[in-house]
């Protein structure tokens, strides 16, 4: 790994907080709009936070425009993705929308404008500890990875991006780059989802489902990934769902 530059450890947080400070106060009649027609068309709260782990594997709450409802079932579950990802949510996922809010995130330090995507908690703890470097930077709005194939990649390619970002030395070149071909993805709509799929494949999951993993050791990862969740909320009551 190439170490990292002025840029990478000075230049680039700086970056972050002016552009996606200034995007938020140019975008807020967007935003206006979105809450409105977010808490209509999801019958409540239009937004989504959900526990991620952020540079260092601290865990933070990432905010999002909800795309799913929080239907259940008669036993209080929530019902599966495809049941609750609605037309709305559907042209949020579609054209990116959802993700604005994360803007926020970005000026207070979450995440950077360009670097690896956070996953989910319960994504981290399959991870090994060389893919867990992924966590040794701040992860990112957009990356390599997103640019390479998005959610329509195997986990393994979306992992092996993320390191490479991290290996090659993260410069100014580089994320311009990436948000210039970022850019061009969002308006081509491309790579939304895993083919076949409504949404994203957890990790967990996919290691299942191709037998790289058996029941018993997901069974543990699972259970690990939702005692670190308890752990924070204990610490500060927040209203998450996984999903």
């Amino acid at each position: 790994m190439k170490k990292q530059g002025i840029y990478a450890t000075c230049i680039k947080r700086v970056l972050d907080f002016i552009l996606s400070l200034v995007a938020l106060i140019i975008l807020s009649p967007v935003f206006a709009i979105l809450i409105v027609t977010g808490t209509i068309a999801m019958g409540g709260n239009p937004f989504f936070t959900q526990l991620r782990p952020g540079k260092n594997e601290k865990i933070f709450k990432m905010v999002k425009f909800r795309t799913m409802s929080n239907k259940r079932d008669s036993e209080g579950q929530l019902l599966p993705d495809d049941q609750r990802l609605n037309y709305y949510g559907k042209i949020l996922r579609s054209t990116s929308l959802d993700e604005l809010p994360e803007l926020w995130n970005i000026v207070k330090g979450d995440l950077s404008i360009v670097g690896p995507r956070p996953q989910l908690v319960r994504d981290m703890v399959f991870m090994d500890a060389n893919q867990r470097r992924r966590h040794s930077v701040r992860q990112g709005l957009t990356g390599l990875a997103q640019v390479n194939g998005r959610n329509n990649i195997s986990w393994e390619e979306k992992l092996k991006w993320d390191l490479k970002y991290i290996d090659a030395g993260i410069t100014l070149k580089e994320d311009i780059r990436i948000v210039i071909k970022t850019l061009g993805k969002v308006f081509t709509r491309s790579d939304i989802s895993t083919e076949g799929m409504e949404t994203a494949e957890d990790y967990g999951d996919y290691l299942l489902r191709t037998k790289k993993v058996d029941c018993e050791t997901y069974d543990l990862r699972q259970k690990e990934a939702q005692k670190i969740i308890e752990e924070i909320v204990s610490l500060e009551p927040v209203k998450t769902n996984e999903a």
